[in-house]
């Protein structure tokens, strides 16, 4: 015999049991409460005892079944078969399963069927699912744990209250413990908490305390991590800050350490020697280059000795004659110059191989001197004197220092000249001449007065130095002024005289130390030409340097302005044309 497994009925062939299950297969078994389909007919059965037991009334069922099985042997007889015929019904009207049902429908039209076929029908279905449920005592074991907690009475899981059913349970649990459900009740008035960093609903304020100070710990926590990280970080790059500051500091150190050595180099305060080591220095480089035979050096040594031993220049650089020569060229000719006014006699000194490049200032001293010792206005002050070499105008600078004469220039050069290649300037030359009793000023030309950074002014100003009287006077004009010292950055040079041309326009004529004898000694020659006064003429457009100062005499000081001189050296100013 086989027994089919959806349920339980025996049949006693292979082919009929094939047929049975097509019947199945066709009778799709469906949940009568909430349409479940798909399953076999134990699980349909399980699935309305557990899901709907409270709709079934298959727990009255098994009742009865109990009552009969354990009840008085009067009444099992009779009630045994009713019972299971109930069984029976009520299962067949809950599933629809493959069984043919027994209804009114089914009956046939002449009404035949006695009661004892129907009694006898239901009476086999039901054995028939009784030894389907003994086979299937195993899974009902299983079940029965499952069973007693389905019909246990419900306990509440806060306050263990027992209710008799699963929907009075859930209302006490709404009513009594929704402060402690996640989901509180809509209709419920109790007032709700959001979490200002999550957004989390709490229902107590104490539960969203302690929830915000969570959030808070973990807060705290992190900014200690990032506090932590911050300050490694700022260490970090304080570190990389004050290396970056030390290179910085380091490579402006240097700069400023090769840019002070520039300057005493260009400034002759390098130690590298005076103008003795330098002339004999070029003088060798000279012999090694062909240019000087060695006896000729031998002759300049023993003369540049002797010199300096006396401490007066000799001449080997110096022009004189060339104001004589000028003043009768403008006489007999230059037609486009309307008159022309001349210092006296100056003699004109250019650099040598020892003082090239750093020796312009004491040239033009020497210049204007020169021109000082032919006036003899100034013999008492300058009795005695000759044109003095480099190193003994070195060592006059310092005399007048040690006088009290310009404390503060003084102190830039460190009080000393002599062995050194020390510029001068404008003040040194100011300095120089007080001591020596000539009176004299200094004009500062601190910016430009014209256009293109002209300086018109200093042309109007040397115009009037010379010309008292312009109006009258000849065309060219031989004076008693000496001429007037011109320093600018870098450089400087001697005024000698001044044009005016027809065309109303001013021009200077110059001595540069830098310009070599032969060059000057063309302005001697008879037949002067117009093209050799262009290295002396300078005209308004030529002079664009940013500042210009002169020094220019006045006649000569007695010994109280000597002295109130010096004193006024002490915080002395020049005299600023704007």
């Amino acid at each position: 015999m086989l027994s089919c497994d959806i349920c339980g009925e025996t049949v006693s062939s292979e082919p009929d049991m094939k047929a049975h299950l097509t019947v199945h297969m066709e009778n799709e078994v469906i949940c009568p409460f909430c349409k479940l389909s798909g399953v076999n007919y134990d699980e349909m059965c399980f699935h309305i005892e557990t899901a709907h037991f409270e709709q079934n009334e298959l727990e009255r069922n098994f009742e009865r079944i109990n009552t009969i099985q354990y009840g008085t042997s009067d009444n099992r007889k009779d009630s045994s078969l009713q019972c299971r015929a109930d069984i029976n019904s009520s299962v067949h009207s809950a599933c629809a399963s493959n069984q043919p049902k027994i209804s009114a429908q089914s009956l046939p039209e002449d009404g035949t069927l006695k009661h004892k076929d129907f009694y006898s029908e239901n009476l086999t279905e039901s054995r028939k699912f009784l030894k389907s449920t003994e086979r299937q005592s195993d899974r009902t074991k299983i079940k029965e744990s499952i069973y007693e907690t389905m019909y246990s009475p419900p306990e509440c899981p806060f306050c263990e209250k027992i209710e008799d059913n699963s929907q009075d349970m859930e209302t006490h649990v709404k009513t009594k413990h929704a402060d402690l459900l996640d989901t509180p009740l809509e209709d419920c008035n109790q007032l709700l908490y959001d979490c200002p960093m999550c957004g989390l609903i709490c229902t107590n304020y104490h539960i969203l305390q302690e929830h915000v100070d969570l959030h808070l710990e973990e807060s705290s926590f992190g900014q200690g991590v990032n506090r932590v990280q911050c300050s490694r970080d700022l260490e970090l790059a304080q570190q990389l800050q004050q290396e970056e500051d030390r290179k910085r500091r380091s490579q402006e150190s240097r700069q400023e350490m090769e840019e002070f050595q520039k300057l005493q180099r260009q400034y002759g305060l390098d130690n590298s020697g005076g103008y003795k080591q330098q002339q004999l220095r070029n003088m060798e480089i000279e012999v090694n280059r062909g240019r000087m035979h060695p006896s000729e050096f031998h002759r300049r040594k023993a003369d540049m000795m002797e010199s300096l031993a006396i401490g007066v220049d000799d001449g080997k650089t110096k022009t004189s004659g060339i104001m004589e020569a000028l003043y009768t060229y403008y006489q007999n000719a230059a037609t486009d110059v309307r008159r022309v006014w001349l210092s006296a006699g100056v003699d004109h000194f250019h650099s040598s191989f020892g003082d090239k490049g750093w020796g312009c200032g004491y040239r033009n001293f020497q210049m204007l001197l020169s021109s000082l010792l032919q006036n003899d206005a100034y013999d008492d002050s300058l009795k005695g004197m000759s044109v003095p070499c480099i190193p003994k105008i070195q060592s006059m600078i310092e005399d007048a220092w040690k006088e009290g004469f310009d404390p503060q220039g003084a102190s830039q050069l460190n009080n000393r000249l002599q062995g050194t290649k020390a510029w001068i300037g404008a003040c040194e030359i100011y300095t120089l001449l007080t001591s020596l009793r000539i009176k004299c000023r200094i004009v500062d030309f601190h910016k430009s007065t014209g256009p293109l950074g002209t300086h018109p002014r200093l042309f109007e100003w040397i115009l009037s130095y010379y010309a008292s009287e312009r109006e009258g006077s000849p065309k060219a004009v031989c004076t008693s002024k000496p001429p007037i010292y011109l320093q600018h950055q870098g450089h400087s040079r001697t005024v000698v005289g001044i044009e005016e041309r027809k065309n109303r326009t001013l021009c200077l004529l110059v001595f540069d130390p830098g310009c070599p004898s032969r060059e000057m000694q063309k302005l001697l020659k008879q037949d002067m030409e117009v093209s050799s006064l262009k290295q002396l003429r300078k005209f308004v457009g030529n002079l664009k340097h940013k500042q210009y100062q002169i020094v220019a005499v006045e006649g000569v000081l007695s010994s109280e302005e000597k002295i109130a001189r010096r004193q006024a050296s002490q915080v002395f100013t020049a005299e600023k044309i704007p």
